[in-house]
């Protein structure tokens, strides 16, 4: 279902990454890193509207292959799902769902006593969970 999923931290830096097609990284990486600026963007001219606790940003970009989904939380962490262009069936309310469950997955990780604030997510729990997102077993 989805090809990469991304969590960015306040400064940009990437705190967890994962693809499901290991050659395909690099260029995955680059469509996370695009989406970026798409983000700044759409958060940038929502601040004049009311924050609200979390913001789902929708539909970031399309490329030939991909969809590039995006959601901000309250904190300014990022997360970037990329999906295959030709899974037409997904809807909106997938996508939200995805995203709910990797915010709740990130909410468990950086709640753990031994997570240290800005560092990488290691955990391996998380990653199973966030590989099981990404088959689509929800």
């Amino acid at each position: 279902m989805a090809f990469c999923i991304a969590v960015i931290g306040k400064d940009n830096a990437p705190l967890y990454l994962a693809t499901s097609d290991v050659e395909r990284e690099l260029d995955l990486q680059y469509h996370v890193h695009a989406a970026l600026d798409v983000v700044e963007e759409k958060c940038l001219i929502g601040k004049g509207a009311p924050e609200s606790k979390e913001l789902y940003l929708g539909q970031l970009f399309s490329t030939e292959n991909h969809k590039i989904y995006g959601f901000v939380t309250n904190s300014k962490i990022k997360f970037i799902v990329v999906i295959d262009s030709s899974n037409i069936a997904l809807r909106e309310n997938e996508v939200r769902a995805i995203f709910r469950n990797l915010h709740m997955l990130y909410t468990d990780a950086v709640c753990n006593p031994f997570y240290i604030p800005g560092e990488q997510l290691t955990f391996k729990k998380f990653d199973r969970a966030v590989q099981k997102l990404m088959s689509g077993n929800v």
